[in-house]
């Protein structure tokens, strides 16, 4: 690379490795050497490989939750928002959401990172399904059901053909705002 890099360079580079090779490789020299730069370069951003760590979870959060959001609200409109969302989630390559929660499994600040994104997306959930009438209990409810759904896809690792993977979103969504 002949530019300079920017922090974000370094953290998108990072959430890449981590979805192809998982957290061990997420290391200065092996990373510089596969953009073309010197370690000095990490330096520059980072003070050590922990606190790149911390931004990089920072940053996953970033893409896997708030931009997700931001993207529903900016698109909803005669289509439930929740429908959006469902839409948006069972359509995703899962591979990073696996390699971070394989993180957390043996590191602490992967572990509230996931926690914390966790809360916000069913906090989020819960919300749109308030939001379409659902009682607070019952939206409760239904977002952890939603939600573990994702999880199960996302953890899965596998796809299902188009028509049969609209069938399965058509079903959630009815699921979710069906009134009790």
């Amino acid at each position: 690379m002949s530019e300079q890099l920017s922090a974000k360079d370094w953290l998108d580079q990072g959430l890449r490795i981590l979805a192809s090779r998982g957290f061990t490789a997420l290391k200065a020299e092996p990373m510089a050497k596969a953009m073309g730069v010197s370690r000095g370069s990490f330096y520059w951003h980072f003070a050590d490989v922990a606190a790149f760590h911390a931004e990089l979870l920072k940053h996953w959060r970033e893409i896997a939750a708030e931009r997700i959001i931001t993207g529903v609200e900016a698109s909803a409109g005669a289509e439930p928002a929740i429908a959006v969302l469902l839409r948006r989630s069972f359509t995703i390559r899962a591979a990073l959401e696996r390699a971070v929660r394989s993180w957390a499994a043996s590191d602490a600040a992967a572990l509230a990172a996931v926690q914390a994104i966790d809360k916000r997306r069913l906090g989020y959930v819960r919300g749109l399904l308030v939001a379409e009438g659902l009682a607070p209990d019952v939206a409760t409810a239904r977002a952890q059901v939603l939600y573990w759904a994702f999880l199960g896809y996302a953890l899965s690792g596998r796809t299902l053909p188009a028509a049969q993977q609209d069938t399965v979103l058509r079903e959630l969504v009815r699921l979710a705002l069906l009134k009790p």
